[in-house]
């Protein structure tokens, strides 16, 4: 697809709206970030409509996208992960979440010291910023957020964590630079796989699947 603000802003309020119904089917506090991920998701979109409408730049909706992307998902998701995870999962999700975390500080301090600005290529958004070892930063990235999934208990979670892992190849091979932008918008499109995680969970719990569920 041609991102564009009206592609973003359109996908972004229908991938929310599907983050608003995960939301609503959950009964335990503790499964409530991972349910919400699609919310998250779908509100950076709708930012990132914004950061087109201004043609890029260094405004406040790129601070925010940036916010996001860079070190508030590399903890969210393995951290909602652990949360919903029943307790015999939870030691093998350690690693994702403490990459996480060290990933997260790293990304967190850049933003915070330097500038960060967006430009339009075509029809993609590239979103500049200094970063120290980004190789290694890139890792732990993709370690916290694909990674987590894919050591998620269930096969719904761990499809996401497939369908993310692969679209992170395919963004990365196809827009070098423009990485980060369409790898989130493709991570956000595949989040509403989550309404099937709510939707095989009765009562929202992510301890009490189904017998046919491995």
């Amino acid at each position: 697809m041609c991102w564009s603000a009206t592609a973003d802003l359109v996908a972004g309020t229908a991938i929310a709206a599907a983050g608003v119904a995960c939301v609503a089917q959950v009964r335990r506090a503790r499964d409530l970030p991972l349910a919400a991920l699609p919310l998250l998701l779908g509100a950076h979109q709708v930012i990132e409509s914004v950061v087109w409408r201004s043609a890029g730049g260094a405004g406040p909706a790129t601070v925010a996208w940036a916010v996001i992307a860079l070190p508030l998902l590399p903890v969210w998701v393995p951290f909602g992960v652990l949360l919903a995870a029943p307790s015999r999962v939870r030691p093998r999700l350690v690693v994702p979440a403490a990459a996480g975390l060290a990933t997260a500080a790293v990304l967190a301090y850049c933003p915070a010291t330097r500038p960060v600005t967006a430009e339009i290529r075509g029809h993609t958004l590239a979103y500049v910023l200094d970063l120290p070892n980004s190789p290694l930063i890139i890792v732990g990235y993709l370690l916290a957020t694909v990674g987590s999934l894919l050591l998620a208990k269930g096969p719904v979670l761990r499809l996401l964590g497939v369908l993310a892992g692969a679209g992170a190849v395919v963004c990365a091979a196809l827009w070098r630079l423009e990485f980060v932008s369409t790898w989130c918008a493709l991570a956000a499109v595949v989040s509403v796989v989550m309404l099937r995680w709510v939707w095989r969970l009765p009562d929202g719990s992510a301890d009490r699947q189904r017998s046919t569920v491995p």
